[in-house]
């Protein structure tokens, strides 16, 4: 993996494809071999909410931005994550031991693609999501970097706000 430089213990899941893409920081994923599928949240990124819900309400009162501009820029997140992460790509997922799951019961994940980016770091790198703290992420520091160059150079959602 030329990006992903994780500092503790991980699990490598291969023989997996993108299903659905859920929103700006979440996919849907299928084992290949089981056709199991499994909702995968990125580790270590937030993006915008899509619909009204109470972490909407939240992000609300963080940003000082209405919950309609905010779900107007999930949108925006949400269709450069569709790019790239398209229906039927390969995908390998790469889990921090002891830190698999979020409370909601969906996984936890540094989503690879097969040339050995990662979705969690594109996000970010190109504006569309910023790093999360709430969740233990070892990448965090990484991510966090290239947000603050991210917004310097107002790529993505930072061409719109200077923060969401």
């Amino acid at each position: 993996m030329k990006q992903l430089d994780v500092k503790c213990q991980t699990t490598i899941k291969t023989n997996y494809e993108i299903v659905k893409v859920v929103d700006g920081d979440g996919i849907i994923a299928k084992n290949i071999i089981s056709n199991k599928e499994e909702e995968i949240r990125f580790y270590g990124i937030d993006a915008p909410e899509l619909t009204p819900c109470k972490k909407l309400k939240q992000d609300e009162k963080e940003t000082h931005l209405s919950g309609r501009f905010l779900m107007e820029l999930a949108q925006q997140s949400y269709e450069f994550l569709r790019k790239k992460a398209k229906i039927g790509k390969r995908i390998t997922l790469i889990q921090e031991v002891g830190n698999e799951q979020d409370p909601y019961g969906r996984t936890l994940a540094y989503v690879v693609l097969p040339n050995g980016n990662t979705l969690n770091e594109i996000m970010v790198k190109n504006g569309f999501a910023k790093p999360y703290d709430k969740l233990y992420c070892s990448e965090l520091p990484k991510y966090q970097e290239l947000n603050l160059r991210a917004k310097t150079r107002k790529k993505g959602l930072y061409l719109l706000v200077d923060r969401f």
